[in-house]
């Protein structure tokens, strides 16, 4: 029997959004007609001018991509307006550069600070380089950082404090003075994922001139309507960035994938739409979700909600499952660390696609209300 490594072997999989062809399987229906609403998917697809510049360059995957990005590097530095040798991408999304950042610091016992509820990824990256999490605390009644949680949780080990802001799956916001009060009480990498700022217009970009521990981490997945794409970047001082680079993979980032960032990055009229509709999907939700008695609605600043339905009578296993079976799906966040089985998390998508949600979800609650009172 193979010697596997002992992190790897204690390692909880990370369990991903199911695809459309699954559901369609399982639930017996037409795969074109699934409602996306559980990934936190761009719900205006892709750029045009991405889909028409990658249909010129179909021609070009026979051959290696470019080492040298640095034309994309340039466009996405005029984006987050800093300097080009700040930036570094992935080609396995934000994923990737979570990885690199693992592979370049952590050292077996290293300890590494993360809030939950909040993304999974980071435990599942840092804990296969063996580096130890040590838990502080998001507020989920408040929705809201407990930052003395992060002060409390820092020792002489910690090497990595992970702060998600807009924070996944809450969609709560982390203060700027909270994370500088964080930024100013340790020498350790503060990650700051920014994932989704997009939809919140908040970001911690100028941080970067007085703190040299501050790393910000993003992603065209959101956005930019590339999650199909695998394209992420970080942003962080130029001499970490150099050793980040010595240990990412050269051809990471596949042709076909940086051209479509390229192309995304100079459409500047769908990056506003993009942001825009996915705002009033998000804002129409939170309206409507919040008519139910039965659903405790969560303010969001992404592109995702946070719903508790434990007045329901329902699991949050039961619920998606009625979900998926009228051919929608939505986040089932019973595997987020720091919640039970009584939360969902619900993406944004087209107003038309809301308000079948909407109309599904009322039909369940009704169903639902009704066999509590037989």
């Amino acid at each position: 029997m193979v010697k596997i490594k002992r992190t790897v072997k204690e390692l909880d999989p990370y369990i991903p959004g199911r695809s459309n062809e699954d559901l369609a399987r399982v639930y017996g229906l037409d795969p074109d007609n699934i409602i996306r609403m559980g990934s936190n998917e761009n719900p205006l697809g892709p750029s045009p001018q991405a889909i028409e510049t990658l249909k010129k360059s179909l021609h070009l995957i026979n051959t290696y991509p470019e080492s040298n990005i640095d034309d994309l590097k340039a466009k996405i530095a005029s984006y987050a307006r800093v300097n080009s040798e700040k930036i570094i991408v992935g080609g396995d999304g934000a994923d990737e550069i979570l990885d690199v950042l693992a592979k370049t610091l952590i050292e077996p016992g290293d300890e590494y600070i993360v809030h939950p509820p909040s993304y999974m990824y980071y435990e599942f990256t840092f804990g296969i380089h063996g580096a130890t999490p040590v838990y502080a605390r998001w507020n989920v009644e408040e929705n809201r950082l407990d930052v003395n949680s992060v002060l409390n949780a820092i020792s002489a080990k910690t090497k990595v404090i992970f702060l998600c802001t807009p924070n996944n799956p809450t969609g709560g916001l982390i203060e700027k003075k909270d994370i500088q009060t964080i930024l100013e009480s340790t020498d350790a990498l503060v990650v700051v994922d920014e994932a989704y700022w997009e939809f919140s217009g908040e970001n911690n970009v100028e941080l970067l001139d007085e703190y040299e521990n501050l790393f910000i981490l993003r992603t065209f997945s959101k956005v930019m309507g590339l999650a199909g794409m695998r394209i992420g970047y970080g942003i962080g001082q130029e001499k970490l960035i150099e050793y980040m680079h010595r240990v990412k993979p050269v051809f990471s980032l596949i042709k076909l994938s940086h051209i479509a960032a390229s192309a995304t990055l100079d459409d500047l009229n769908y990056l506003k739409e993009s942001t825009k509709l996915s705002i009033e999907s998000r804002e129409f939700l939170y309206e409507q979700m919040s008519k139910f008695p039965e659903l405790r609605v969560f303010k969001s600043f992404a592109n995702y909600i946070l719903v508790e339905i434990r007045n329901t009578g329902m699991k949050s296993k039961q619920m998606t499952e009625k979900l998926m079976e009228n051919g929608i799906i939505v986040r089932d966040c019973s595997s987020f660390r720091g919640l039970d089985d009584h939360w969902i998390r619900v993406s944004v998508a087209t107003i038309e696609e809301d308000e079948k949600f909407i109309d599904v979800l009322k039909n369940i609650l009704s169903d639902q209300q009704g066999i509590s009172n037989d």
